[in-house]
């Protein structure tokens, strides 16, 4: 393991056309969990000037039932999608979330691909879909994430914060940040870069405007950062093309599941390749990710570890996982096949089948809007939201390993 090194990660804003497009994407899953929590979904969305389209296959009682929607629920997703983009403050001409152009091709899921999920007789839940989920944690900071993705995201979410609050009204709703940091020893020591592009109002890329926002990006990171990783010999890049008014899906095109690295763990840890927004917990891209996350973070919490991948892998159909693997990085206190031993024996995780898992976690609830800005991990458990984040399986790990 390399002790010494520059590494670094970036974040989007809720405002990010391909956040735009996740948030949408969730908003339908938790509407109709809302309405049926056994409800399929796999909902994609495209973003671009003033029109969102929506793509996939659903299947949901009280909505969308025997190839027909009910009376009312075209004109609820619609209300659905609309209300997100106006959450997000999109008034624009290039896009504004009253005058966008709106189409819903969702249509019903695949029966063959139900039979295969769906419980029936002796045979359980399956899988949604065959794939690898990984999961990561270390103990760069107090939520166990990688320091460069958590200061990266924190940038963000405050500036959102100031935005909406309206104490920076110059602000617009597209922006992107990047941390670099570097570590000795494993550890951060030192702030050496720091990129942020924010969408601007009018006049903000010149003359005594821009040194305001300029000087406004300055003061959020000092608030973010510890004053310990902050120099004079930190490199400041802010709008560092110049003027960024236009912005949002009016400047670039958005779809869901594009920022899977910005979702998971900023590029420290592999990942499986499937995106988590848009779909309902029985897709193990989603459910897995989550479940493989919550058991690294509670092993680095346990003292177990220091640093913990996880990496889980299902077939189509089938309820069982086919691999369960655990690498600490040298960082253990005891083996890793003990460590997977330990987890293969703890009963309440049901085997970590795709019902064992939605069960443990609580997932069949409207709760996955939230979680598709600013990261899915490293939030804190807050009632239903983020269960993957709690740190409740401690106790039965050390149990398990005494």
């Amino acid at each position: 393991m390399r002790q010494s090194y520059l590494f670094t990660s970036e974040s989007v804003s809720e405002g990010h056309p391909d956040k735009v497009a996740d948030q949408i994407s969730d908003a339908i899953v938790d509407l109709f969990l809302s309405k049926d929590p056994e409800a399929r979904i796999a909902c994609e969305t495209l973003t671009t000037t003033q029109l969102v389209v929506l793509a996939g296959e659903i299947r949901c009682k009280g909505v969308y039932e025997n190839g027909a929607w009910a009376s009312g629920a075209e004109e609820e997703i619609e209300a659905t999608v609309r209300n997100t983009v106006k959450r997000i403050g999109y008034e624009q001409e290039g896009f504004h979330w009253q005058t966008f152009r709106f189409e819903n091709n969702l249509h019903g899921q695949s029966v063959q691909i139900a039979q295969g999920v769906d419980a029936s007789g002796n045979k359980d839940e399956g899988a949604g879909d065959q794939g690898i989920m990984f999961g990561f944690a270390c103990d760069d900071t107090p939520d166990l994430m990688p320091a460069t993705l958590y200061y990266s995201h924190r940038i963000l979410q405050r500036m959102a914060e100031d935005r909406h609050a309206g104490t920076a009204p110059f602000l617009e709703p597209d922006a992107k940040s990047q941390v670099t940091l570097r570590f000795e020893n494993g550890k951060p020591v030192a702030c050496t870069a720091i990129v942020v592009s924010t969408q601007h109002a009018k006049g903000y890329d010149q003359g005594e405007q821009e040194a305001e926002l300029h000087a406004y990006v300055k003061k959020v990171v000092a608030d973010v950062l510890p004053a310990e990783l902050l120099s004079a010999d930190t490199v400041y890049h802010i709008n560092p093309t110049g003027s960024f008014e236009i912005g949002g899906p009016d400047g670039d095109a958005g779809l869901t599941g594009r920022k899977i690295i910005v979702d998971t763990y900023g590029g420290a840890a592999p990942h499986g390749g499937g995106a988590f927004s848009g779909k309902d917990p029985t897709k193990v891209d989603r459910s897995a990710a989550y479940i493989t996350r919550y058991l690294a973070k509670n092993i680095v919490a346990a003292g177990l570890a220091k640093k913990c991948t996880i990496q889980l892998a299902y077939a189509i159909g089938v309820a069982k996982p086919l691999s369960l693997y655990v690498d600490t990085h040298g960082t253990g206190t005891v083996g890793d096949d003990k460590i997977e031993a330990a987890i293969a024996g703890i009963e309440k995780l049901g085997g970590m089948t795709p019902r064992g898992i939605r069960t443990h976690l609580g997932l069949n609830k409207p709760i996955y809007e939230r979680s598709a800005a600013y990261g899915h991990f490293g939030r804190a458990a807050d009632g239903d939201y983020f269960p993957w984040e709690k740190l409740d399986l401690v106790d039965d790990l050390k149990a398990a390993l005494a």
